[in-house]
Parts: C-alpha cells; sequence; structure tokens
C-alpha cells in the first residue's frame, strides 16, 4: 500500500491502482475490516484451485473501486434531478462494507439450518457496525451515515443510486466475477466491466416507480455475458465436487459442534478461518464422547490435509427432478439430518459420516431493472427478457438444471454404485416424499441471492 497524502493507493492485480479516500483509509485500518484479509473469498475452493486463495478484503477494495467509477460514469452522463442523488456520498462506503459481515470460510455457513447461525452475513453485519472503532471512523459522514450505509446493504435504504449495492446489477457481481476466475485460473469470468459500467444509467420507471439504476440496451451484450460467465462459475468452480465436499465436510463439523454445545450460534460472529477451526479442534480434543473427539481426531485433521469425503452417488438435476425426490432433501434442517443418518446406517457408516448435498441458486439469472431502449423508450427487463434484445433467460430453467447436481458425500469408506440410489429411495419413502419435488421445493424456499 502506497501513502499519497491523505489518500492512500493500493495496488491490485485486477484493477491496477485503486485510490481510497481518508475515510476509506480510516474504514480499512479498523480491526472489523482488517478482518476480512483472513476470510478467503471462495471457501474451499482453494483445494481444487490453488490460486484462489483472495480474500473477502481483495474483494471489497474492487467493488469500492467499482462504485467510484460507476457514480463518476453516471456524474458525467448528467441529465437527472438533483434529488436522484441522494446517498451518493455513502455508496463507495456501502460498497466497501458489504461484505463486513461474512462468517468463516464466506457463504459456507449461511447453508446450514436457520437458527443454527445469527442470521445471513448481511444480517450479521450488524455485529461490526456496532464497534466502536468503525462507528469512529464514519463520523466524519455526518449523522446516521451508518445506519444508512446498514441500510444500503441490506436494502432498507432505498434510494436511486442503491442498486449499484443490492440488485440486480449490482458491482459485487461484477467484481467478484471478474476476480474469482482470474485466480482460479479459469476463463470463465471475463465480463467486460468497463462497457457495463459505461451502459449504466440513472432512469425513471415509466410506470410511476421513481428513479433507479438501470442499463442503456448498448451494453446488454455484455450483461448477457456477465449472466452466461455466473452460470460457467457455478458449474465449473462454486459447485466442483471437491469444493462441495470440503463444503460438506465444514458444514457437518460446524453443526456437530453446534449440537454438542462446544460453541453456540453468537460465537461464529467474528472468527477468521483458521481461528474458528483452531477452537473447535481444542475443545472437541477436550471432550470424552467419542461422537465429539472423532472432531478433532478425524474431521479437522481431513479437512486441513485435503482427505475429503466421497461421492457415492451423483446425480444431474435433470436426474434428480426426474426421481420427484422431496424438497427438504435440497433445503436442509432436521427431517434431512434424520434422513442421512438413516442412510448412513443402510449403508454401514456411523451417523453424521453421510451428507446430502443439493445446492440451490435460483436466482442465478434473477433481472429486475430498466432497460433504455435505443429509441430512448424506458421498459422494464424481467426474468424472461426482452425478445430480440436479452434472450438468455429464457433458457434459464435449463441452464439452472444442468448447473445443479444432487451428491451423497460419504466421510467414512463406502463404495458407491446404484446400492446407494437405492437405500436414499427407501429412505425416502419411509421419510414421506412431502408435497413438493425436490427442484420446485428448493426454488420456492429460496433465499435472497448470495454471493459466493
Amino acid at each position: 500500500m502506497r501513502d499519497s497524502g491523505s489518500f492512500k493507493v493500493v495496488r491490485d492485480p485486477i484493477w491496477n491502482n485503486i485510490s481510497l479516500d481518508p475515510t476509506a483509509v480510516r474504514i480499512l485500518d479498523t480491526a472489523a475490516f482488517q478482518r476480512l484479509r483472513y476470510i478467503r473469498q471462495l471457501g474451499f475452493a482453494h483445494l481444487v484451485y490453488p490460486g484462489a486463495t483472495h480474500t473477502r478484503f481483495n474483494h471489497a477494495l474492487g467493488v469500492y473501486h467499482l462504485a467510484t467509477t460507476a457514480l463518476r460514469f453516471l456524474r458525467q452522463r448528467g441529465g437527472v434531478p438533483p434529488e436522484v442523488w441522494e446517498g451518493e456520498d455513502l455508496i463507495p462506503f456501502a460498497a466497501l462494507l458489504h461484505d463486513i459481515g461474512h462468517y468463516a470460510f464466506s457463504h459456507a455457513l449461511e447453508e446450514l439450518e436457520p437458527g443454527q447461525i445469527p442470521g445471513d452475513h448481511e444480517a450479521a453485519s450488524a455485529h461490526f457496525f456496532s464497534s466502536p472503532e468503525l462507528e469512529e471512523a464514519l463520523e466524519t459522514l455526518g449523522p446516521g451515515a451508518a445506519e444508512k450505509i446498514y441500510g444500503l446493504i441490506r436494502g432498507t435504504y432505498r434510494v436511486p443510486l442503491a442498486g449499484l449495492v443490492r440488485g440486480s446489477l449490482d458491482l459485487d457481481k461484477m467484481e467478484y466475477l471478474k476476480r474469482d476466475a482470474r485466480f482460479c485460473g479459469v476463463p470463465y469470468g471475463e465480463v467486460d466491466v468497463d462497457r457495463l459500467l459505461q451502459g449504466l444509467v440513472l432512469l425513471e420507471d415509466p410506470e410511476g416507480g421513481g428513479w433507479e439504476i438501470g442499463v442503456h440496451e448498448k451494453a446488454v451484450a455484455s450483461l448477457e455475458s456477465l449472466l452466461f460467465s455466473k452460470y460457467q462459475m457455478f458449474r465449473n468452480v462454486y459447485w466442483h465436487h471437491g469444493v462441495r465436499a470440503a463444503t460438506a465436510l465444514y458444514k457437518r463439523i460446524v453443526e456437530e459442534s453446534l449440537r454438542w454445545g462446544l460453541i453456540c450460534p453468537d460465537e461464529l460472529l467474528g472468527p477468521t478461518d483458521e481461528e474458528l477451526l483452531v477452537e473447535i479442534g481444542k475443545r472437541a480434543a477436550a471432550t470424552d464422547r467419542p461422537e465429539v473427539r472423532r472432531i478433532a481426531e478425524r474431521w479437522l485433521p481431513a479437512l486441513r490435509n485435503r482427505r475429503l469425503p466421497k461421492r457415492v452417488l451423483e446425480l444431474s438435476g435433470a436426474d434428480a427432478q426426474a426421481l420427484a425426490l422431496p424438497y427438504w432433501l435440497g433445503v436442509g434442517g432436521e427431517r434431512r439430518r434424520r434422513a442421512e443418518d438413516a442412510l448412513a446406517r443402510a449403508l454401514g457408516a456411523e451417523e453424521g459420516e453421510v451428507v446430502v448435498d443439493y445446492p440451490a441458486k435460483g436466482t442465478m439469472f434473477d433481472l429486475h431493472l430498466l432497460l433504455k431502449r435505443r429509441s430512448g423508450r424506458v421498459e422494464r427487463l424481467g426474468p424472461a427478457g426482452v425478445p430480440g434484445v436479452m434472450d438468455l433467460p429464457r433458457v434459464a430453467e435449463e441452464l439452472y438444471r444442468s448447473a445443479r447436481v444432487l451428491r451423497v458425500f460419504c466421510f467414512q469408506g463406502v463404495q458407491g454404485g446404484p446400492a446407494v440410489l437405492e437405500a436414499l429411495m427407501e429412505v425416502v419413502r419411509t421419510e414421506g416424499v412431502g408435497e413438493l419435488p425436490l427442484d420446485g421445493g428448493v426454488r420456492r424456499n429460496q433465499k435472497r441471492e448470495e454471493r459466493p
């Protein structure tokens, strides 16, 4: 980091020089923000893609940079009433702080059953916003600035520029796709960010809904490229079987730690990646229960040494849907845990040693933004796209289904094959199928889109 008077300049491999204003520098110097240096952006993807050791710290700086760039382009374009710029001075800092609440290994713990964690990472941000150090860093922005920034992150402070922080075309997506692809060494995230930023416009909703961030028709091809890059990254990186195996093991370690009282949900707020694993290991090693000691003696060493759970069953999204598996296999909870333990017994493994994994991302092609046509007309770009202008969303269901894979992982030596599917179907029949098919249930119960 190179000092430049009251500003600082950070050299970044993606965006070159990132200039930080004095408020941003004060935010960076807080313990809450420095913690992000030790939270990996992609959780356990580095076990498959060794270069993927970049952090939430790097990513947050990049989103801040894109926010200042986008605001500059929008100001140069002009042509909007003064009131549209409400909250403009807070947007870069909301971009910088949007991931301040992340748990260890980023999104993995947000897949746990509701109640096992204090909330998603955006809700968890409140824990860090209440720190005196961060409050002091934000003081120069004026009274109520911290609350408004938190509202931008949560989506409760609704101003025209809020879509830069949270929305269908927020800057976070542009940043993480490009950074993740670079550090994983894959070509899927090469999005034309410059064209997208230059294509951003402030538009008035023709149906009287006020002003908001939209996109000009000239940049639609770049937006379509972003959506397809997102699909490719989920299919090849975020949901890679090795990444999901490590994530399944980590989630089970934390689940068992919560179940046996080694930790409480509030203790998940704050620890970095290694801090959480070390603390769980110390507490698990100090107990006499074999169900708990396996965390310290077998599961944690397996995670650290990349002895990951093995796939004993893998079904494509289409195959899973054809079997009409119940929705609760995809949404977690006590019912799925009972089924996993029953499946473990059927396969000759201990309870807790089998995990059914079927990740969901129903908002992969989520679109809800205004589009300015070349004719000057403004219309809403929604999930169906616009015929002849943007058609990718029309095939969203098929792409989503092709990206998803249902897997059964076993932490002990169990042979895969048809017997596993037979055992799973028998467990499903015993537990009951439920009212919804698995795919429909997951889509209806989906959370707001979470970033990888």
